[in-house]
């Protein structure tokens, strides 16, 4: 995902899952961390255990609390990690979903920038991010090259990119 960074827009606050999802703007970048030490290099299982549950990525779905068969499931939201492969084709694409009552916080790195513009799909009633671009044209030329199931392009307000989240925070 292409991303202009906004320092000026980061905050430090320290977020629980529910705040992610009654408050961040889809495109946020965010850190995500369980508090505890990394390990040294030489302890490469306890290093990667860590890495799992201490990473960034940026906010790209967000699901509100459900009742399915008489199940209650919590709200939930996606990170996305990373994409992998070479000479300009994705072959993989890296995202992490979880529950609003996860144990991890997080914290808000980088918030989109007032006028960028976010191309999205909406499917059963989801809205997923896909790109982040920093205007209108170049969002409908990935949007053009890129099929995805009705397209839209969404761009980044004022109060999106200054707004505090509000929520519970940890």
């Amino acid at each position: 995902m292409t991303a202009i960074l906004n320092p000026s827009a980061a905050a430090s606050a320290v977020l629980d899952g529910h705040a992610v999802v009654a408050a961040v703007p889809l495109g946020t970048l965010l850190r995500f961390f369980d508090g505890t030490l990394r390990p040294p290099e030489r302890f490469r299982r306890k290093l990667s255990a860590w890495k799992n549950r201490n990473d960034t990525g940026r906010l790209v779905q967000t699901t509100e609390a459900r009742t399915l068969g008489g199940s209650p499931f919590p709200a939930t939201f996606t990170l996305h990690l990373a994409n992998y492969g070479s000479a300009g084709t994705i072959v993989m694409v890296v995202n992490r979903g979880f529950p609003a009552t996860t144990d991890l916080r997080f914290e808000i790195v980088e918030r989109p920038a007032p006028g960028m513009v976010r191309a999205l799909s909406r499917r059963d009633g989801r809205v997923e991010l896909h790109r982040l671009t920093s205007d209108m044209a170049e969002a409908e030329a990935w949007m053009a090259k890129n099929r995805y199931c009705d397209p839209i392009a969404e761009i980044v307000g004022e109060d999106e990119a200054s707004a505090a989240p509000i929520g519970r925070a940890v």
